[in-house]
């Protein structure tokens, strides 16, 4: 076999040895993560302020308030229904209307949401800033509006609330925030919608007193037990012991009870835990 046909099988053999062992890897790789889906468009509402612009038509711009009834009136138009209708939906309506009516050739038209006041929703109780806060987006979720309101404040508790209307129906939703953030959390992140409410309550407390060394009220943090209330408390003091502990625990019927516990026992909220000071 003559040396040059040698080197060109030799050359084909190391090629095909090279895809073969190419080949495994690149169907090994994932597959491209599908792309998230496009959040969905705000949709105007009585209440809310828009401004119109039209390209080189100073006399068209306009701001105005959607009435109650979901109208504006546009100079050339007359009255718009607008309620329910994306931005994009009515820049197009009010270009195709100023091309059919043969005001404007080709019409440019801008709007610009200027205040959001048709769809609103109440955050209230133990957040760094309550009050009615705009949904400027559809779908908007709680963590969302948790966060316009600047979140929790550090007296709110774990448990929100969020309560409305869903399909005519009371609805009554509670959602224990860190289980929002940990694996498949995002399901029970749920929908916000116009009028609901938000309620964070302030976080269970329980008084510890007596020879400790920084008594009153403190957080009742989850599980909490009494080791871990005396060791928030600072620890007991010189003249405090441990046998002398004890928890005066109110139950439903308003009587108080009163507890010598272990020191991995539980704590419930409005536990009032006293040290005694040691006699020797």
């Amino acid at each position: 076999m003559k040396p040059a046909l040698m080197k060109r099988l030799a050359g084909l053999a190391f090629g095909v040895a090279a895809l073969l062992a190419w080949a495994p890897a690149a169907l090994a790789q994932p597959a491209p993560a599908p792309a998230a889906a496009p959040a969905a468009e705000y949709r105007i509402g009585p209440g809310d302020v828009l401004r119109v612009v039209v390209y080189q038509n100073p006399d068209l711009q306009l701001e105005t308030r959607v009435t109650d009834a979901g109208l504006v009136s546009y100079p050339l138009l007359g009255s718009l229904r607008v309620s329910g209708l994306t931005i994009n939906d009515l820049e197009r309506l009010i270009a195709d209307g100023l091309r059919n009516g043969n005001f404007v050739r080709q019409p440019q038209v801008t709007v610009a949401l200027l205040q959001v006041r048709a769809h609103q929703v109440s955050v209230l109780g133990q957040v760094n800033r309550p009050g009615r806060y705009p949904l400027e987006t559809a779908n908007m979720r709680l963590t969302e509006v948790l966060a316009t309101a600047g979140g929790v404040a550090p007296s709110g508790s774990d448990l929100v609330v969020l309560s409305g209307q869903r399909e005519g129906k009371p609805f009554r939703a509670e959602i224990d925030l860190p289980t929002l953030f940990a694996a498949a959390g995002g399901e029970k992140d749920l929908p916000v919608l116009n009028g609901d409410t938000v309620w964070v309550d302030r976080q269970p407390i329980v008084y510890i007193y007596g020879e400790v060394q920084r008594p009153g009220p403190m957080r009742l943090e989850r599980e909490m037990t009494l080791l871990q209330a005396l060791a928030t408390g600072g620890g007991l003091t010189l003249r405090g012991t441990e046998k002398g502990v004890r928890v005066h625990r109110k139950s439903a019927d308003g009587s108080v009870t009163v507890l010598t516990p272990g020191m991995t026992d539980k704590l419930r909220e409005g536990d009032v835990v006293f040290v005694r000071e040691s006699l020797f």
